[in-house]
């Protein structure tokens, strides 16, 4: 059975609209990292994970493989939550044991494309039989309230390291928000990569291939098809560099040429200096320290925690304290 409950589809006009008036009207422009992802950017983040450099989703997958029903089999979920699930693809390794230990069988996507949430719900539905998927299309950041607890005993997940994506004040805000949402019987799952050489950190997003660099220019087609934008794709470098003070990967878009752009939808002229920078994204890297000091302000206490062979990510079972 599928259900799909849709939220943003009527907000995203209007959020893209002032997200992108804002961020393109401060300096250093920004723009959020959520507008990577209409159906292209999200077929392209899945073909990033594939990439011989990208190791954040292989060493995540490494991790659920070998651990994946050891905690579930810890928790003994009724229900699985998975914020921002994209292709859902690792979900298997709690899905499965969660069904075939009938611990329960109700599995809740929430993503803000809907194009995904529906393939990757589809795909479920026919893997696992008997399988009850109640997908949300929303924005975890503003939707969270919406996930209702029904009751069951939850086991949410928050794979992919897309907590790193939230700057400090935004991880302690998510965080919050997430322990007003977890009963004393829910766990929380999360996915983290780690502080490690800037050679590899750097090589990550910054593939031979440049995938990665389509999608991140893919956020200038979302806005020209969306806004009516006339942004040049081909007029911005893919730039990405690690900054060792702040621990975090800095993705931006960059203008090799003085430009102007016109965005008819906001009735906006966007001026560019050569070399002007847009922030697209930021990557947060952790330490099991700092990670554990942040999960306490927030009043969650690690139960377990999981890394590769090689310590380059993290998977931290917490609760509520």
């Amino acid at each position: 059975m599928i259900r799909l409950e849709v939220h943003r589809r009527d907000e995203f006009l209007a959020d893209l609209a002032q997200d992108v008036r804002t961020g393109l009207s401060t300096l250093p422009k920004e723009l959020p990292p959520k507008y990577f992802y209409d159906e292209r950017g999200s077929r392209l983040f899945e073909d990033i994970t594939t990439l011989p450099e990208y190791y954040p989703s292989r060493a995540e997958q490494e991790i659920l493989d070998r651990v994946g029903a050891e905690i579930v089999e810890a928790v003994e979920p009724e229900e699985l939550v998975e914020l921002g699930p994209g292709s859902a693809r690792k979900t298997h390794a709690l899905l499965g044991p969660m069904i075939s230990g009938s611990h329960g069988s109700t599995y809740v996507p929430v993503d803000v494309s809907e194009s995904a949430v529906r393939e990757a719900a589809g795909r479920l539905a026919m893997t696992y039989r008997g399988l009850q998927i109640h997908g949300v299309v929303g924005d975890f950041e503003q939707d969270l309230e919406r996930l209702r607890h029904n009751g069951r005993r939850r086991l949410v997940v928050f794979l992919g390291g897309t907590l790193g994506n939230l700057d400090r004040n935004q991880r302690r805000s998510f965080l919050g928000r997430m322990l007003r949402l977890l009963e004393p019987d829910d766990r929380l799952l999360i996915g983290t990569d780690l502080v490690k050489d800037e050679a590899t950190l750097e090589a990550a997003y910054n593939d031979s291939a440049g995938v990665t660099a389509e999608f991140n220019r893919n956020v200038l087609r979302v806005i020209n098809a969306n806004l009516g934008g006339n942004l040049d794709p081909t007029s911005f470098d893919h730039v990405a560099l690690y900054h060792e003070a702040e621990q975090r990967i800095e993705m931006r878009l960059r203008s090799r040429e003085p430009q102007t752009a016109r965005i008819d939808a906001l009735d906006m002229d966007v001026n560019f200096e050569r070399g002007e920078d847009i922030l697209t994204e930021i990557c947060c890297k952790f330490t099991r320290e700092g990670l554990t000091r942040e999960y306490a302000t927030a009043g969650l206490e690690v139960v377990s925690w999981h890394t590769d062979a090689h310590s380059r990510f993290a998977l931290s079972l917490t609760a509520p304290r």
